[in-house]
Protein backbone atom coordinates (compact mmCIF):
# COMPACT_ATOMS: atom_id res chain seq x y z
CA UNK A 1 0.00 0.00 0.00
CA UNK A 2 1.34 3.27 -0.71
CA UNK A 3 1.44 6.26 1.37
CA UNK A 4 2.61 10.09 1.34
CA UNK A 5 3.52 11.49 4.95
CA UNK A 6 2.75 14.83 6.18
CA UNK A 7 6.75 15.89 5.56
CA UNK A 8 5.93 14.81 1.79
CA UNK A 9 7.72 11.83 1.92
CA UNK A 10 6.27 8.66 -0.11
CA UNK A 11 6.44 5.53 1.38
CA UNK A 12 5.36 1.43 0.91
CA UNK A 13 3.77 0.04 3.54
CA UNK A 14 4.13 -3.70 3.37
CA UNK A 15 1.85 -6.27 5.47
CA UNK A 16 1.76 -9.68 5.23
CA UNK A 17 1.65 -13.06 7.67
CA UNK A 18 3.93 -12.85 10.31
CA UNK A 19 7.69 -14.39 10.33
CA UNK A 20 10.77 -14.35 12.44
CA UNK A 21 13.20 -14.19 9.52
CA UNK A 22 11.26 -10.85 8.57
CA UNK A 23 13.63 -9.12 10.88
CA UNK A 24 16.75 -10.49 9.49
CA UNK A 25 15.18 -9.83 5.49
CA UNK A 26 15.15 -6.22 6.67
CA UNK A 27 18.40 -6.26 8.20
CA UNK A 28 19.87 -6.91 4.67
CA UNK A 29 17.92 -4.45 3.04
CA UNK A 30 19.08 -1.69 5.29
CA UNK A 31 22.40 -2.95 4.93
CA UNK A 32 22.57 -2.99 1.45
CA UNK A 33 20.82 -0.01 0.89
CA UNK A 34 23.50 1.97 2.91
CA UNK A 35 26.04 0.26 0.95
CA UNK A 36 24.27 2.38 -2.00
CA UNK A 37 22.81 -0.80 -3.69
CA UNK A 38 19.63 0.24 -5.67
CA UNK A 39 16.91 -0.58 -3.27
CA UNK A 40 14.53 0.86 -1.22
CA UNK A 41 15.49 2.20 2.09
CA UNK A 42 13.63 0.62 5.23
CA UNK A 43 12.03 3.01 7.52
CA UNK A 44 10.13 1.22 9.75
CA UNK A 45 9.39 -2.25 11.18
CA UNK A 46 8.85 -5.29 10.94
CA UNK A 47 5.74 -4.58 13.63
CA UNK A 48 3.11 -6.76 14.85
CA UNK A 49 -0.11 -5.97 13.09
CA UNK A 50 -2.99 -8.25 13.90
CA UNK A 51 -1.56 -11.28 13.52
CA UNK A 52 0.22 -10.06 10.50
CA UNK A 53 3.83 -8.32 10.40
CA UNK A 54 3.96 -4.24 8.90
CA UNK A 55 6.52 -2.53 7.37
CA UNK A 56 7.55 1.03 5.81
CA UNK A 57 10.33 1.33 3.12
CA UNK A 58 10.94 4.41 0.77
CA UNK A 59 8.99 4.48 -2.62
CA UNK A 60 11.28 3.83 -5.44
CA UNK A 61 9.51 4.38 -8.26
CA UNK A 62 10.22 4.34 -12.33
CA UNK A 63 12.73 1.83 -13.91
CA UNK A 64 11.47 -0.84 -16.17
CA UNK A 65 12.21 -4.61 -16.45
CA UNK A 66 15.41 -5.78 -18.56
CA UNK A 67 14.10 -7.44 -21.60
CA UNK A 68 16.60 -9.81 -23.58
CA UNK A 69 19.09 -6.99 -25.17
CA UNK A 70 22.58 -7.88 -25.56
CA UNK A 71 24.33 -8.48 -22.51
CA UNK A 72 21.38 -8.13 -20.53
CA UNK A 73 22.00 -12.20 -18.98
CA UNK A 74 25.69 -10.19 -17.62
CA UNK A 75 24.02 -7.23 -16.42
CA UNK A 76 21.29 -10.11 -14.65
CA UNK A 77 24.33 -11.71 -12.98
CA UNK A 78 26.81 -8.75 -12.49
CA UNK A 79 24.27 -7.74 -10.28
CA UNK A 80 24.31 -10.72 -8.37
CA UNK A 81 27.73 -10.48 -7.70
CA UNK A 82 27.48 -7.21 -6.78
CA UNK A 83 24.91 -7.99 -4.06
CA UNK A 84 26.09 -11.09 -2.18
CA UNK A 85 30.28 -9.13 -2.30
CA UNK A 86 28.04 -6.14 -0.75
CA UNK A 87 25.83 -7.81 1.47
CA UNK A 88 26.21 -8.22 5.32
CA UNK A 89 28.16 -11.69 6.68
CA UNK A 90 24.70 -14.11 7.90
CA UNK A 91 26.40 -13.65 11.30
CA UNK A 92 26.11 -9.68 11.60
CA UNK A 93 22.02 -9.68 11.16
CA UNK A 94 18.76 -11.59 12.44
CA UNK A 95 18.69 -15.09 11.45
CA UNK A 96 17.39 -15.51 7.90
CA UNK A 97 16.03 -19.11 8.97
CA UNK A 98 14.37 -20.44 7.63
CA UNK A 99 14.63 -19.96 4.38
CA UNK A 100 11.46 -19.88 1.78
CA UNK A 101 10.57 -23.70 0.47
CA UNK A 102 11.75 -23.06 -2.84
CA UNK A 103 15.24 -22.43 -1.14
CA UNK A 104 14.95 -25.36 1.34
CA UNK A 105 16.62 -28.00 0.10
CA UNK A 106 18.00 -29.25 3.23
CA UNK A 107 14.85 -28.56 5.13
CA UNK A 108 14.86 -30.45 8.10
CA UNK A 109 11.29 -32.33 7.60
CA UNK A 110 10.75 -35.61 6.01
CA UNK A 111 10.56 -36.27 2.27
CA UNK A 112 12.12 -34.45 -0.60
CA UNK A 113 9.81 -31.40 -0.82
CA UNK A 114 9.33 -29.05 1.90
CA UNK A 115 5.86 -28.12 3.33
CA UNK A 116 5.07 -25.34 1.01
CA UNK A 117 4.00 -21.91 1.64
CA UNK A 118 0.94 -21.26 -0.32
CA UNK A 119 -0.97 -24.44 0.31
CA UNK A 120 -1.82 -26.83 3.53
CA UNK A 121 -0.27 -29.90 1.79
CA UNK A 122 2.12 -32.29 2.05
CA UNK A 123 3.84 -32.54 -1.94
CA UNK A 124 5.36 -35.72 -0.59
CA UNK A 125 2.19 -37.36 -0.24
CA UNK A 126 1.19 -36.89 -4.32
CA UNK A 127 1.07 -39.79 -6.02
CA UNK A 128 1.91 -38.32 -9.89
CA UNK A 129 5.13 -36.70 -11.40
CA UNK A 130 7.57 -39.71 -9.76
CA UNK A 131 10.38 -38.02 -12.44
CA UNK A 132 9.71 -34.74 -10.39
CA UNK A 133 11.05 -36.61 -7.58
CA UNK A 134 13.43 -38.52 -8.84
CA UNK A 135 14.90 -35.35 -9.99
CA UNK A 136 14.49 -33.81 -6.03
CA UNK A 137 16.39 -36.81 -4.39
CA UNK A 138 19.51 -36.76 -7.33
CA UNK A 139 19.52 -32.93 -6.52
CA UNK A 140 19.71 -32.99 -2.67
CA UNK A 141 22.51 -35.98 -2.70
CA UNK A 142 24.58 -33.36 -5.06
CA UNK A 143 23.83 -30.44 -2.68
CA UNK A 144 24.31 -32.10 0.37
CA UNK A 145 27.92 -31.86 -0.76
CA UNK A 146 28.09 -28.17 -0.09
CA UNK A 147 27.24 -28.80 3.56
CA UNK A 148 30.24 -27.17 5.92
CA UNK A 149 30.72 -24.95 2.73
CA UNK A 150 29.98 -20.73 4.25
CA UNK A 151 26.83 -19.67 3.63
CA UNK A 152 26.61 -16.58 2.00
CA UNK A 153 23.44 -13.59 1.90
CA UNK A 154 21.44 -13.53 -1.16
CA UNK A 155 18.33 -13.09 -3.17
CA UNK A 156 16.33 -16.29 -3.03
CA UNK A 157 14.03 -14.78 -5.76
CA UNK A 158 16.47 -13.18 -8.53
CA UNK A 159 13.24 -12.92 -10.81
CA UNK A 160 13.09 -10.51 -14.21
CA UNK A 161 9.92 -8.92 -12.23
CA UNK A 162 11.94 -8.50 -8.87
CA UNK A 163 14.52 -5.76 -10.62
CA UNK A 164 13.65 -2.48 -12.58
CA UNK A 165 16.48 -0.70 -14.56
CA UNK A 166 17.15 2.46 -16.43
CA UNK A 167 18.61 1.33 -20.20
CA UNK A 168 20.81 -1.28 -18.79
CA UNK A 169 21.70 0.44 -15.13
CA UNK A 170 20.28 -1.20 -12.18
CA UNK A 171 17.65 1.10 -10.67
CA UNK A 172 15.61 -0.92 -7.96
CA UNK A 173 15.97 -4.78 -6.55
CA UNK A 174 12.61 -5.72 -4.65
CA UNK A 175 11.13 -8.42 -2.67
CA UNK A 176 13.76 -8.52 0.60
CA UNK A 177 11.09 -10.85 2.18
CA UNK A 178 13.20 -13.25 -0.06
CA UNK A 179 16.73 -12.78 0.97
CA UNK A 180 18.10 -16.00 1.88
CA UNK A 181 21.37 -17.26 3.84
CA UNK A 182 23.20 -20.38 1.97
CA UNK A 183 25.90 -21.02 0.19
CA UNK A 184 27.00 -19.48 -2.96
CA UNK A 185 26.34 -21.95 -5.32
CA UNK A 186 22.94 -22.83 -4.18
CA UNK A 187 22.26 -18.84 -4.32
CA UNK A 188 23.63 -19.00 -8.13
CA UNK A 189 22.31 -21.43 -9.10
CA UNK A 190 18.92 -21.14 -8.41
CA UNK A 191 18.71 -16.79 -9.83
CA UNK A 192 20.52 -18.88 -13.63
CA UNK A 193 17.43 -20.86 -13.58
CA UNK A 194 14.59 -18.37 -13.06
CA UNK A 195 16.24 -14.68 -14.06
CA UNK A 196 14.21 -14.24 -16.81
CA UNK A 197 10.67 -14.66 -15.28
CA UNK A 198 8.83 -11.22 -15.68
CA UNK A 199 10.41 -10.29 -18.81
CA UNK A 200 9.58 -14.00 -20.78
CA UNK A 201 6.57 -16.16 -19.19
CA UNK A 202 9.46 -18.97 -18.73
CA UNK A 203 12.27 -20.03 -17.10
CA UNK A 204 15.62 -20.10 -17.94
CA UNK A 205 16.80 -22.26 -20.67
CA UNK A 206 19.57 -25.07 -19.79
CA UNK A 207 21.90 -22.75 -22.45
CA UNK A 208 20.39 -19.63 -20.56
CA UNK A 209 21.39 -21.20 -17.09
CA UNK A 210 24.46 -21.81 -18.15
CA UNK A 211 25.49 -18.31 -19.57
CA UNK A 212 24.38 -17.11 -16.48
CA UNK A 213 26.84 -18.91 -14.27
CA UNK A 214 29.51 -18.34 -16.80
CA UNK A 215 28.62 -14.32 -16.59
CA UNK A 216 28.72 -14.79 -13.24
CA UNK A 217 32.01 -16.39 -12.17
CA UNK A 218 33.55 -13.58 -14.93
CA UNK A 219 31.81 -11.12 -12.75
CA UNK A 220 32.48 -12.75 -9.54
CA UNK A 221 36.28 -13.16 -10.99
CA UNK A 222 36.54 -17.42 -10.91
CA UNK A 223 36.25 -17.13 -6.98
CA UNK A 224 33.03 -19.51 -7.51
CA UNK A 225 34.48 -22.33 -8.76
CA UNK A 226 38.18 -21.39 -7.15
CA UNK A 227 37.24 -21.36 -3.40
CA UNK A 228 35.04 -24.50 -4.21
CA UNK A 229 35.00 -27.03 -7.14
CA UNK A 230 31.98 -28.35 -6.34
CA UNK A 231 30.36 -25.00 -6.96
CA UNK A 232 29.43 -25.32 -10.81
CA UNK A 233 27.94 -28.75 -10.79
CA UNK A 234 25.72 -27.54 -7.80
CA UNK A 235 24.51 -24.76 -9.37
CA UNK A 236 23.55 -27.04 -12.45
CA UNK A 237 21.73 -29.45 -9.96
CA UNK A 238 19.87 -27.03 -8.84
CA UNK A 239 18.47 -25.16 -12.11
CA UNK A 240 17.78 -28.66 -12.45
CA UNK A 241 15.27 -28.06 -9.33
CA UNK A 242 11.41 -26.62 -9.66
CA UNK A 243 11.62 -23.58 -7.91
CA UNK A 244 8.32 -24.25 -5.88
CA UNK A 245 7.36 -27.77 -6.34
CA UNK A 246 3.64 -27.36 -5.42
CA UNK A 247 3.46 -24.99 -9.07
CA UNK A 248 4.54 -28.40 -10.59
CA UNK A 249 3.73 -31.75 -8.44
CA UNK A 250 0.05 -30.70 -8.21
CA UNK A 251 -0.71 -30.96 -11.92
CA UNK A 252 0.48 -34.76 -11.87
CA UNK A 253 2.52 -34.80 -15.44
CA UNK A 254 4.38 -37.59 -16.33
CA UNK A 255 6.27 -36.29 -19.18
CA UNK A 256 9.63 -35.62 -18.40
CA UNK A 257 10.25 -31.65 -19.64
CA UNK A 258 11.53 -29.08 -17.69
CA UNK A 259 8.73 -27.35 -15.18
CA UNK A 260 7.22 -23.36 -15.66
CA UNK A 261 8.95 -22.45 -12.24
CA UNK A 262 7.66 -18.17 -12.96
CA UNK A 263 5.76 -17.07 -10.69
CA UNK A 264 4.76 -17.95 -7.06
CA UNK A 265 1.20 -18.27 -5.72
CA UNK A 266 0.33 -15.58 -2.81
CA UNK A 267 3.44 -13.61 -3.65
Amino acid sequence: MGARLTDGREVVVKVRPAAGRLAGCTDVQRALWEAGFPCPRPLAGPLPLAGYAASAESFRPGGEVLGFADQSIDRYAELLARLIRLAPPPTTIGSLAPNPPWVAWDHPHGGVWPPPDDRDADLNAHSGAAWLDDIGHRVTRRLRRLRGEPDVVGHGDWEAQNLRWLGQQPWAVHDWDSAVSAPEPVIVGLAASVWPCGAEPRAASVAESEAFIEAYQHADRGTLTKSRPAGRPACGCTRSTPRKPASTARHGSTQAKRPNVCGRPGA
